[in-house]
């Protein structure tokens, strides 16, 4: 029987060969198809990936695959899951789908709507899953999802095979041919390809995975709750909402953790918690297994709460309320918060600190921290609705790494006009002694200043700090942490609250996606 006619078999009344969109289905309708065929003693090939820009590897890898069995399915990553860096995909998921459809040999698509091809792999159970043949060694897959993938295809019998035709990368003719980024931003990735690229930047990321890392600052828990606006009531000057659903997340220094948990082997954190507030489960529950706590308890205050309220078609926050005790903690809680840090700040490759300003760290803490307890010291002191203009920067007199956003930076030297970089250079010459500083800025980027060396304004929160604080320990330079920071905040800013933390695979493969 013929490929047209198996394809027909399943779907009669839709199948035409001059419509490729017939072949678009879920993948739990290829899922279908693919077991009747089975059942039938067919074979079924199954691909994955991308496909931003369809080019002539993937119509011979495609048409190898199609040669192994009777029935090619091709699944294809959803535009959300595509980590290749801003831009990407250029084709929207439907588009790509339908290019790879338009392929004769090309019988069924399906959008994948999961980070990976596990899931798609599952349900659709196909006799052979077919990939190319840069994947063949799993060592050179960043992500380390092929060899999730081949464990999923072999438990139910199936097995992987890898073609040998000829291999481009669509990412590096989009990045060549397609003008994505303004110019600036242009010369600043052909600088860092220049600059070793890809592989210096893994090799940096990759030189702190046996870190050790001590983590301090405030515990926060981030409660959202979805509601769509129903516009202001007839009796009242008040904006009436539809309550929806609600989400609850352990943020703030454990937030914090969670996303330098995926570069570092060990990540401790002390912090406090309030009493009987019944937090402690979820914040237990919500780190990494890599994650160690030491949490104090505060008697008869609670754990700060922000709620945010939160309209659901478009993530947008309406407005927000705070339930939080910032009064200095109790003399004889700070004397063991203090202790704690003296004891052990020695005994890490480096110390993170993240101030929320919410009553943790007090001056006795920024002493012990300071007078060169830690081997690498890396501070983040954040100015919020609740502490603006006492939690800044300048309370810690030194460090070895800064981070904090402009206006933070700002209200530190008291300089309201002056360039970002001029601003960058008065606070780390003049107000403290901090010979490497970031100052994150919003959609245009980060400026990066080193003592004795040149400030870059780079263009691509809290993500960016604790993720280039090891790097920037590990002695990365200024440029790379900055361009590193950037891609951190791009995929922070996908993540609705701290449903998911930044991590290790994700962060490569968009650099990848950028540099090659």
């Amino acid at each position: 029987m013929s490929r047209l006619n198996l394809v027909a078999q399943e779907a009669p009344a839709l199948v035409d060969e001059r419509r490729p969109r017939a072949k678009i289905r879920s993948v739990d309708e290829v899922a279908a198809i693919s077991r009747r065929l089975r059942d039938d003693g067919k074979t079924v090939v199954h691909c994955h990936g991308t496909f931003d820009l369809l080019h002539l590897g993937h119509v011979r890898h495609l048409q190898a695959a199609s040669k192994l069995g009777d029935c090619l399915i091709v699944t294809v990553t959803a535009d959300n899951f595509v980590n290749k860096g801003p831009g990407r995909p250029v084709f929207g998921g439907e588009d790509r789908a339908e290019m790879l459809a338009s392929l004769t040999f090309v019988d069924w698509v399906a959008i994948n709507d999961t980070a990976d091809a596990v899931k798609a792999i599952s349900r659709i159970r196909p006799d052979l899953y077919v990939k190319g043949k840069d994947y063949q060694d799993a060592g050179d897959d960043v992500t380390g999802k092929i060899v999730l993938e081949r464990q999923a295809v072999e438990a139910h019998g199936g097995r992987i095979h890898f073609t040998d035709e000829v291999t481009f990368s669509s990412t590096q003719l989009i990045n060549q041919h397609f003008n994505l980024f303004e110019p600036h931003i242009r010369e600043q990735l052909d600088s860092l390809r220049e600059n070793g690229g890809v592989g210096s930047l893994v090799s940096l990321i990759d030189s702190v995975r046996d870190y050790r890392v001590l983590l301090i600052g405030d515990a926060i828990i981030d409660q959202y709750d979805y509601v769509l606006p129903m516009g202001k009531t007839q009796k009242e000057n008040v904006i009436a909402t539809r309550y929806q659903s609600s989400e609850v997340f352990a943020g703030g220094v454990f937030a914090a953790a969670n996303h330098i948990a995926s570069f570092c082997k060990q990540v401790d954190v002390i912090t406090c918690l309030g009493s009987g507030d019944g937090y402690a489960d979820l914040v237990h529950s919500s780190l990494l297994p890599n994650v160690g706590l030491t949490a104090f308890h505060r008697t008869g205050a609670n754990t700060t709460v922000k709620r945010r309220f939160v309209d659901p078609t478009r993530v947008g926050k309406l407005f927000e309320t705070y339930v939080i005790d910032d009064e200095p903690l109790p003399g004889d809680l700070q004397d063991k918060v203090d202790t704690t840090i003296s004891q052990r700040a020695g005994d890490y490759d480096l110390v993170v600190v993240t101030d929320f300003g919410h009553g943790l760290i007090a001056s006795s803490s920024v002493e012990i921290l300071t007078r060169g307890g830690p081997r690498f010291l890396a501070v983040n002191a954040q100015t919020n609705t609740a502490n603006y203009g006492y939690n800044l920067i300048t309370k810690y007199p030194r460090a070895d790494y800064m981070c904090i956003d402009a206006p933070e930076a700002r209200l530190a030297t008291g300089d309201r006009f002056s360039s970002v970089p001029e601003v960058a250079a008065r606070l780390a010459d003049q107000r403290v002694d901090c010979p490497r500083l970031v100052i994150t800025h919003g959609r245009n980027g980060c400026v990066t200043y080193e003592r004795g060396g040149a400030i870059h304004t780079i263009g691509a929160g809290d993500a960016f700090f604790v993720v280039t604080a090891p790097l920037a320990a590990a002695g990365g330079s200024m440029h790379q942490l900055g361009f590193i920071g950037n891609v951190v905040g791009a995929l922070k800013v996908e993540i609705v609250g701290h449903r998911a933390a930044v991590d290790k695979p994700s962060l490569v493969k968009s650099i990848m996606g950028l540099l090659q």
